[in-house]
């Protein structure tokens, strides 16, 4: 307001040379702020358009996670606003288990024959590397209306998720992919199609013995394994060839439940993981 004032006695001659000259190096000096301004609004528009264009390719040319879903609306001056949808009533389909079929492949077995010796490569590996990674993928289907796991059974009482451990380095998504495919991947060379949404869990091994625990026990400062689980989105149809050593079995939900003493800590936690997701049964 100043300013304008200023500029108001500049052009009614009310001031003497000096005063004048005086003004209209301030004058000059607001302008050039006001340019300034408008530049820099004008950079900082075209910047956040570049973002959101950029984050829009990145979510149509990925197919690593479903969720969250991005949605851009356009607000009343041209400009794209990033919505994120809520974590509410959140779908997943599921098929029945009739749609799969399942052939069976050449034995897969295990790195380590006994206990002891998968604990004592853990250590030394730990020593070497330091923590494992593990990830291991979460199949459901659907059989009479109600949810099913799929799970590897070795064996009368040993039930394992389709996953393992990553190399050094590997990504999460590329490396459970990669493990899904060598456990139940086809024979004939066409490579499936795995879909892997949200991860559902975290879990990790304070030492070198069998107990895992969904969080980090406050006395623990480097855990010796970090197991994660991914739900993997089935499609309506698909072939997976099964490990003879293998049995793959659809678990229902309810079976799960409670009943860490048949399946173990990690699997008999997956009805509360998957609580949170709307089923749909197609």
């Amino acid at each position: 307001m100043v300013l304008i004032h200023e500029l108001n006695l500049l052009q009614g001659g009310v001031c003497d040379v000096a005063d004048r000259r005086k003004m209209a190096k301030c004058v000059t000096y607001y302008f050039c702020v006001q340019l300034c301004m408008i530049h820099s609004l004008g950079i900082k528009k075209i910047w956040l358009q570049f973002c959101f264009s950029a984050m829009e390719a990145r979510r149509q040319s990925t197919n690593r996670s479903g969720w969250p879903k991005y949605q851009y609306k356009t607000s009343s001056d041209g400009q794209m606003e990033l919505k994120m949808t809520p974590n509410i009533n959140r779908p997943i389909s599921l098929y029945p288990l009739t749609n799969y079929t399942f052939g069976t492949k050449e034995p897969l077995y295990e790195r380590d024959t006994t206990v002891q010796a998968r604990f004592q490569r853990m250590r030394e590996e730990f020593d070497n590397g330091g923590q494992r990674r593990s990830v291991e993928g979460v199949l459901i289907v659907h059989e009479h209306g109600l949810p099913h796991v799929l799970l590897l059974q070795l064996g009368s009482t040993f039930f394992k998720l389709p996953g393992g451990e990553l190399q050094n380095g590997e990504d999460e998504i590329d490396g459970l992919k990669r493990l899904m495919t060598e456990t139940l991947g086809r024979q004939d060379g066409v490579q499936p199609d795995w879909v892997i949404e949200d991860c559902i869990g975290n879990w990790w091994r304070p030492n070198f013995e069998p107990p895992l625990y969904p969080y980090i026990p406050a006395h623990i400062t480097r855990p010796k394994e970090h197991k994660k689980l991914f739900l993997v989105q089935l499609g309506e149809k698909a072939l997976f060839a099964v490990p003879r050593n293998y049995k793959l079995v659809a678990a229902p939900l309810f079976e799960l439940y409670d009943n860490s003493t048949g399946y173990g800590p990690v699997i008999s936690s997956l009805p509360q993981l998957l609580s949170r997701f709307n089923f749909i049964y197609n």
